[in-house]
Parts: C-alpha cells; sequence; structure tokens
C-alpha cells in the first residue's frame, strides 16, 4: 500500500482564506522553529560571509582559469564519490540511531565495521581508477590539459570527503551534531582558508588551495572518526560474528543512492557539458556566479533544517491542520526574508560580480537568471521535505528524475549555442519545473497550500523596493566601490521593504513570528555581549 492511500480525508483549505491560527500548540511549535532557526541562520550567515569573502581572494589571486579547472575536477570527484558511497552514509542516521535506541549493540558495530571498510575500499579502488583515468578525460572529454596533474589530490579530496560524509552522518545517529558543526564548520572550515591562504600567498597557485582541502580534509576526518569511535558503546566496539549486511539497510542505501545520483545530475549537469564546450575560464565564471545565486535560499535552508523532523512528526499524528498553518506562516516569512536580498542581486549583479575582479562581469547574466529561479524555490517554501517526511518519497524521485532529464536535454541544447548564458537557463528552468511540480503534488497528496489573501500586502513593499533599487541602479556608476554599493544595496532593500511592510501592517500569525524572531535576537545579541 502506498504512503499516499493513508492519508486522511483532504483538507478544505480554501486557498484566499487567511488561517488565523489561536492556539496554544501553534504558538509553542511557532516558537521553537523560530528560536532553533534563528540560531541556524544566525550560524549560516556568519559562515556564509566568511565563505564569501573567501571566494573572492580566491577569484582575485587564482583567476577564472584556474577557478574553472578546479570546478571540472571536483564534478568528477562529486561522480566517483557518489558512486562509491553508494548511499551508506545517509543509511548511518537512521540504522545507528535505531540500533543504539533498541540496544542492538552486535549490528550497530558490524553496521559500521562493514561500511566503514566498504568505503575504504571502494574509495582506493575508484581513487586509483581516477588517478589513471584523469589526465585522459582532462584532454579528451574537458580539453583542459592542465587539469590533467591535479587528479592525485582530487583522489585524496574523494577519499577524505566521502569517509568524512559517512563518519559525520554516524554522528548525526548518534544525536551529536553539535560535535559534528563544531569539527566541520569551526574547525575544518578556517583550517581550510589559513593553509590555503598561506600556500597560494607563496605561489603554490591552484597546488596550494588543493593542498589545503586535502590537509583539511583529512584534520576533519580524524576528529570525526575519533568522535564516532567515542561515541559508539563498548560493547559494539568488539569483534563478534561477521554479519551481513542487512536487506533493509541495502534496500535505504539503494533509495538513498537513488536520490542522490538525480540532485548530482541537478547540480552538476551544467558544469559538465559547460567543461565540455567551453573553456575552463568561463567554466570558472560560472562557478563564480553560481556560487552566488547560492546565498539567495538561506533562509530557507535555515526553517528546513528545523522544520523537516516537524512535518514527519505532524503528519504521523494526523495535525495536518496545524501542519497547514506553520507551512503557509513559514512560507510566506521565508519569501519575505528572501525578496530584498533577491532583488539587490538582481539588480545590481553586475557591481556584485565585479567585486570578484576583472573577467568575471560576464557572469552577471548568470546570477540574474539563477536568482529568479532560486527565488521562486523559496516562494513555495519546503515542499520537498513534505513529501519526503510524509511517506510520499517516490513522488519526489519521480518528479527529480523527470526534471533530470529536462536538465540534461536544456543544456545541451543551449550550451553550445549560449554558452553559460543557455547553462544558467537550463539551471533556472529545471528548478522552477521542479518546484511547481513538487508545489502540485504537496496539495494533490496533503491538501496542503501556503498562499492566501495575506500575500496582497507584499505588493506595495515590492513595488517600493523595486522603486529604491532601480534608483541606486542609475546612481551605481558614480559609486566607485563596488563593496559600497553592495553594502548600500542590501542596507535599503531590507529597510525600504521591511519598512514598508510594518506600514502596511503584518497578519496577527505573522506579528507572532516577528515578535518570537526579535526576541531570540536580541537574546543572541546580549549573550554575544555579556
Amino acid at each position: 500500500m502506498s504512503a499516499a492511500t493513508n492519508i486522511p480525508e483532504p483538507l478544505a483549505v480554501p486557498v484566499a482564506v487567511t488561517p488565523t491560527p489561536e492556539t496554544a500548540e501553534f504558538r509553542q511549535r511557532l516558537g521553537s522553529i523560530s528560536r532553533q532557526s534563528a540560531v541556524y541562520f544566525a550560524g549560516t550567515i556568519f559562515t556564509a560571509a566568511a565563505g564569501y569573502f573567501f571566494k573572492v581572494y580566491l577569484a582575485r589571486s587564482l583567476g577564472a582559469e584556474a577557478l574553472g579547472l578546479y570546478a571540472l575536477g571536483m564534478s568528477v570527484v562529486g561522480l566517483l564519490g557518489l558512486i562509491n558511497a553508494a548511499g551508506l552514509p545517509s543509511a548511518a542516521t537512521r540504522f545507528i540511531a535505531e540500533y543504539q535506541s533498541r540496544g542492538d549493540f552486535r549490528r550497530l558495530g558490524a553496521f559500521l565495521r562493514r561500511s566503514f571498510g566498504l568505503l575504504s575500499f571502494g574509495n582506493l579502488l575508484l581513487g586509483a581508477v581516477l588517478i589513471a583515468m584523469g589526465p585522459w578525460i582532462a584532454v579528451h572529454f574537458y580539453h583542459a590539459p592542465a587539469l590533467a596533474p591535479y587528479f592525485w589530490l582530487f583522489a585524496l579530496i574523494m577519499l577524505f570527503g566521502v569517509l568524512s560524509t559517512f563518519f559525520g552522518q554516524a554522528m548525526a545517529g548518534y544525536r551529536d551534531v553539535a560535535k559534528r558543526t563544531f569539527i566541520t564548520h569551526f574547525i575544518g572550515t578556517p583550517a581550510n582558508m589559513i593553509l590555503a591562504v598561506i600556500l597560494i600567498s607563496v605561489g603554490f597557485g591552484l597546488y596550494g588551495y588543493l593542498a589545503a582541502q586535502v590537509a583539511s580534509g583529512l584534520l576533519v576526518l580524524v576528529l570525526l572518526g575519533i568522535s564516532v569511535w567515542k561515541s559508539t558503546p563498548a560493547e559494539a566496539r568488539v569483534h563478534g560474528p561477521k554479519a551481513k549486511m542487512e536487506q533493509e539497510v541495502v534496500a535505504f542505501s539503494a533509495t538513498a543512492f537513488g536520490i542522490a545520483g538525480i540532485e548530482f545530475l541537478l547540480g552538476q549537469t551544467d558544469k559538465i557539458v559547460l567543461g565540455y564546450y567551453l573553456e575552463p575560464r568561463r567554466v570558472g565564471v560560472y562557478a563564480v556566479a553560481t556560487a552566488l545565486v547560492g546565498f539567495v535560499p538561506i533562509a530557507l535552508q535555515s526553517v528546513n533544517q528545523i522544520f523537516s523532523p516537524t512535518i514527519a512528526e505532524l503528519y504521523a499524528t494526523g495535525k495536518h491542520a496545524l501542519l497547514q498553518q506553520l507551512y503557509a506562516t513559514l512560507t510566506k516569512w521565508i519569501l519575505m526574508l528572501t525578496l530584498p536580498l533577491a532583488f539587490v542581486m538582481i539588480f545590481l549583479a553586475r557591481p556584485l560580480m565585479t567585486i570578484f575582479g576583472k573577467g568575471f562581469e560576464s557572469g552577471a547574466s548568470v546570477v540574474v537568471i539563477g536568482t529568479i529561479g532560486q527565488l521562486l524555490n523559496c516562494a513555495v517554501g519546503s515542499v520537498g521535505y513534505l513529501l519526503l517526511m510524509s511517506g510520499n518519497q517516490t513522488r519526489l524521485i519521480q518528479i527529480q528524475a523527470w526534471n533530470a532529464a529536462l536538465m540534461i536535454g536544456l543544456s545541451l541544447v543551449l550550451v553550445p549555442r549560449l554558452g553559460i548564458l543557455g547553462a544558467a537557463i537550463a539551471s533556472a528552468v529545471t528548478v522552477i519545473t521542479t518546484n511547481l511540480s513538487s508545489l502540485a503534488a504537496v496539495f494533490r497528496t496533503l491538501r496542503l497550500f501556503p498562499y492566501n489573501a495575506g500575500y496582497r500586502k507584499l505588493v506595495p513593499p515590492l513595488f517600493i523596493l523595486s522603486a529604491v533599487l532601480a534608483a541606486l541602479f542609475v546612481v551605481s556608476p558614480r559609486i566607485h566601490s563596488p563593496w559600497a554599493i553592495a553594502l548600500l544595496g542590501l542596507t535599503l532593500a531590507y529597510g525600504s521593504f521591511m519598512g514598508t511592510l510594518l506600514l502596511v501592517g503584518l497578519e496577527p500569525e505573522d506579528r507572532r513570528f516577528a515578535t518570537m524572531i526579535w526576541r531570540r535576537l536580541n537574546l543572541l545579541r546580549n549573550g554575544a555581549s555579556s
């Protein structure tokens, strides 16, 4: 029986009626999500800001061609790492938590040993293949002979990356995400940046950047391995009788592998096709532009981290009305927090790209088109997680598979004719169709829909926002610093949009959510200053 057959009678949720949730549970749920999302959002902003300045440094120090070579090499690493991971990292989160909760330490230990052994052997084997076949790929497929000498470093990045991902997911299974985050974000990322700056500064160029990734990757792998060993119960560390990988684990890993494969096609097809048809310098410009676009859905990503387990709980307990209220409120706030940033990206794309140095301005059109796609992604909210966490993962896989085929077809047609602009169009169209298809599936299967009459209050703030940024665009040639343009644009965008929104008036649930966020941010600020 499919998951869809277990869904209760469709909810009569009028599209044009604003829900008025007053229940204590709604307030409690919304408060919990807002508090946790605010913390995650603040942390993401911090790491994203550091990463942005680091990307600017790399672009100015290495240049577009070196970054293009790096993007091409990482596309090969991503494909082989996907094959070699075989869905085991995703399985680690579920089955480690399951085995530990019921005290099945024999299966827990067997899973860890067999998974680590399979991943190590497979990565060493594929690493050797990558070193042997890499030069042929560089010359005959990507037409970039300069890429050939770097593949031994890419092989090490692949090995350490897959094993670290497995250990990281194992830490999630042990419910110790905080320690994992500390190791990966606050030790691994700064170590990578510091080592890269030192090695690039003394003249090692792309070799230095890759060597820094290898060294920081090894550091993260060792620290995560030690953490997993300490978190594993002593009973599970004992080598017992050899046990085969359970059928349930194999089936789950196969499903996770399928989803990861489709996501790889959606995320890497544009770069692979670009690498085949264009020179590395153009690929480097495209990679920088898409990295900039990657900041647009930051509010959606922050909410998804907290909202996804809530979806599973509310769906399983049949609280669909509450799920509808949360979905509508959170989607609206995701959109309100995203619109000013997205409009800055659209209106000021060229000044933003000039920050990365000469030659990167041509990626401005990629930023505009990619931002439009990501804006639609944010406007529909957590549709993917709604399908995944409600047992409708088959529908999600079908939607992603069809759109992966669309992505490949559009890229093959548009890239030879339009270059990086064609790749941007193919990616944006795929993002839009994937999210609209997922939104339709959520409405058909769950009878959930995020929009209501309250969205009409966003029209005046959008009008003012557009007018302010249009005026800044006109005067921007007189401002010689692109950094000043970017800072001024963000300040004016959020100030004009949120100020007008307050004058227009918020809905009751929006005011409640805003109050919760403001209180939480004040607590964080007071805690930081104390």
